[in-house]
């Protein structure tokens, strides 16, 4: 398991959701993630997201946190 300490915070994710159309998927909140450019840490961390439409970022962050 990964070390909590190394772990993306959520600062971090959000600045990769910025100017995400909602509702959206999990996949549509990792595509606009990588096009973002996000690191592979984040993108992994979005990997792990429910299966679900998401209204907003605060979700994203819920769901992750």
């Amino acid at each position: 398991m990964a070390n909590e300490q190394n772990r993306p915070n959520p600062t971090q994710v959000q600045k990769f959701l910025g100017g995400m159309d909602y509702p959206a998927d999990k996949e549509k909140v990792i595509e606009h993630a990588k096009g973002q450019n996000a690191p592979d840490d984040i993108i992994r961390m979005l990997q792990q997201l429910k299966e679900r439409k998401y209204e907003g970022p605060t979700g994203i962050i819920d769901d992750l946190y």
